[in-house]
């Protein structure tokens, strides 16, 4: 199967989710620069979210770029993807809108880690289709960084409970190891 429309889709559906995102952005009731400060909560919130979405996006395209080709595995691989990716708003909002609250915290963690637990099925899925000795199979490698991203937000959750901002800020360090795209496909596609 050509992996076009799969990739078309995607794009569509990412896109819905950041616009999703930026309508629930609520203005201040106000006019001065200190009626800003009830809706930082919900803009950092959407800032971390916005930046999630991108590096999804980002690596998304990196993976699909490293195929030739997609099967019915593939298609429900990435619709999996794509169904925690679409939650994000829901969570975004919640966990703004609450002011870091233990429980909007841990949900929003569980969906990042639901959304890197189907990205890595989706990049073992396309790696079986292509085969071990594939460039894309050689390209990722045992995947280190997948496996402690994982790692790392099921610590979060749980840091939730006792700490939301600490919890948060794992969020953040797995954003920033992700900033930029898998250069180990690059670097393997260039060659």
């Amino acid at each position: 199967m050509n992996k076009g429309r799969l990739e078309a889709f995607s794009d569509g559906v990412l896109a819905v989710v950041i616009t999703i995102m930026v309508l629930e952005l609520k203005m201040p009731q106000g006019t001065s620069l200190a009626d800003l400060k009830s809706v930082i909560p919900v803009f950092l919130s959407y800032v971390l979210s916005f930046v999630y979405v991108g590096i999804y996006w980002n690596n998304h395209h990196h993976l699909l770029h490293a195929t030739q080709r997609v099967n019915g595995a593939t298609l429900w691989a990435n619709l999996h993807l794509l169904f925690w990716l679409s939650l994000i708003p829901f969570t975004t909002a919640w966990m703004g809108e609450n002011h870091l609250s233990s429980w909007p915290v841990a949900v929003y963690g569980s969906v990042l880690l639901l959304a890197g637990t189907a990205y890595f099925i989706l990049t073992r899925t396309l790696i079986k289709l292509h085969g071990h000795g594939s460039a894309l199979a050689v390209s990722i490698g045992r995947d280190r960084k997948s496996k402690l991203s994982i790692a790392i937000y099921a610590v979060a959750i749980l840091l939730a409970f006792v700490q939301p901002w600490i919890a948060s800020m794992c969020y953040v360090i797995v954003a920033i190891m992700w900033l930029v795209p898998d250069r180990r496909i690059e670097k393997k596609i260039s060659q």
